[in-house]
C-alpha cells in the first residue's frame, strides 16, 4: 500500500476568484477543469509538473441540487470569502486498505466515461481540518497532470502546521504516506497550508 501526494485544491466562493487568488500568487492563471454533477462543484486545473496539479474548486450554482453535503467544506464557503489552499489529494494503489475512518467513507465517482474512488466524510468537512489528504484511486491510475498544458510550474513542497503534528504524521503512516519529502508537517496553533512552488518568475508560494 503506498500513498503520494496527487494534487493541492484552492477552495474559493466561485472559479473566478479562487482563478483570480492563483494568478496574483503564482503569475499564471488555472485552465479550463470539469463538473462533478454528484457534487455539485466544478473546478479549474493547473499542472504543477508531470505528475501533480493544482485544483481549484467551488460550487456549481447552475448544477442540478444534490441531497448531501458538498466535499471540500464548500457548503460553509460563504460568497464574498477569501479563496484559499485548504486541501489536498493523495493517490494511493489500495483505498479500500488505505481509507481508515478519519478520512470518511469511499465513494464510487462518476463523470461521463470516468470513473474513479475518493474518500469523503458524510458532512462534507476535511479530514483534520484538511491537513490529511482526501485519498484517490483512479480506475486509469493516470494522473491527469500529463495532459494539462505545461506552464512551467513546479510544486517543491507542501508545508502543513497543525496543533497536533504527531497524530497527522500517524495517520499518514496508516495511509502509506510516511516517508515522502514533498510533503512536511509542524506544529501551528491552527491548521494551514502553504504550497512552495517554482514558477518562471522565481519561487511563488500559495497559502
Amino acid at each position: 500500500m503506498v500513498a503520494r501526494l496527487d494534487h493541492i485544491t484552492v477552495v474559493a466562493p466561485s472559479l473566478e476568484a479562487g482563478a483570480a487568488y492563483v494568478e496574483a500568487a503564482l503569475g499564471v492563471r488555472p485552465g479550463a477543469g470539469r463538473t462533478h454533477p454528484g457534487m455539485a462543484t466544478h473546478n479549474l486545473l493547473l499542472a504543477l509538473g508531470s505528475d501533480i496539479y493544482l485544483e481549484v474548486i467551488s460550487a456549481d450554482r447552475d448544477a442540478a441540487p444534490v441531497k448531501r453535503p458538498r466535499w471540500f467544506g464548500l457548503d460553509n464557503v460563504l460568497p464574498g470569502s477569501a479563496a484559499r489552499l485548504a486541501a489536498w489529494v493523495a493517490s494511493t494503489d489500495d483505498i479500500a486498505e488505505a481509507a481508515v475512518p478519519e478520512l470518511g467513507e469511499v465513494e464510487t465517482m462518476r463523470r461521463e466515461h470516468h470513473t474513479w474512488r475518493m474518500t469523503v466524510r458524510a458532512d462534507g468537512s476535511l479530514p483534520f481540518d484538511g491537513a490529511a489528504p482526501l485519498l484517490i484511486q483512479r480506475a486509469t491510475r493516470v494522473n491527469p497532470a500529463g495532459a494539462l498544458p505545461p506552464k512551467g510550474l513546479l510544486l517543491q513542497r507542501l508545508r502543513i502546521r497543525h496543533p497536533a503534528p504527531a497524530r497527522v504524521a500517524a495517520l499518514f503512516a496508516k495511509i502509506g504516506l510516511a516517508s515522502q519529502p514533498s510533503v512536511t508537517v509542524t506544529e501551528g496553533d491552527e491548521c494551514s497550508l502553504v504550497a512552495d512552488i517554482q514558477t518562471p518568475f522565481g519561487p511563488r508560494m500559495l497559502g
